[in-house]
């Protein structure tokens, strides 16, 4: 008898690689954005939270878009390439998302960093506080 793991078989290699590279162009990690922070980072960061939640603590180098204020005439001073990388409180949070959608309706590029504060604190990562 098939455990509740095998009962529904594994999907092929093609299929398998398609779907795990199809979720890294929607989705990143705190490792690798703290990582590319410490290099040249390609991309904006992004925190879509509150400004007082920000204020309290935020990714260094974030910069403070709630996710209710992203709109043409805010974003247009950015190249239409410009990557965002987006993320808010955590995984009990949908502001991410909410800012994913607000960028892809304006034809911007982005991608949410999954885990946002929790997963960033979560990994011992140094805060920053205040306005920024």
């Amino acid at each position: 008898m098939a455990s509740t793991v095998t009962e529904v078989p594994a999907a092929d290699s093609a299929s398998a690689l398609e779907h795990f590279a199809d979720g890294l162009r929607f989705e990143t990690d705190c490792y690798d954005v703290h990582r590319a922070l410490g290099a040249t980072a390609d991309f904006v960061l992004v925190d879509v939270r509150s400004p007082e939640s920000f204020g309290r603590a935020h990714v260094p180098g974030a910069t403070n878009i709630p996710h209710a204020k992203i709109i043409g005439s805010r974003m247009a001073s950015y190249a239409s390439d410009t990557l965002f990388v987006v993320y808010c409180a955590g995984p009990h949070c949908n502001g991410a998302q909410r800012a994913a959608i607000r960028l892809a309706r304006l034809k911007l590029p982005v991608k949410i960093m999954v885990g946002g504060m929790t997963g960033w604190c979560d990994e011992g990562f140094a805060v920053a506080s205040g306005a920024g």
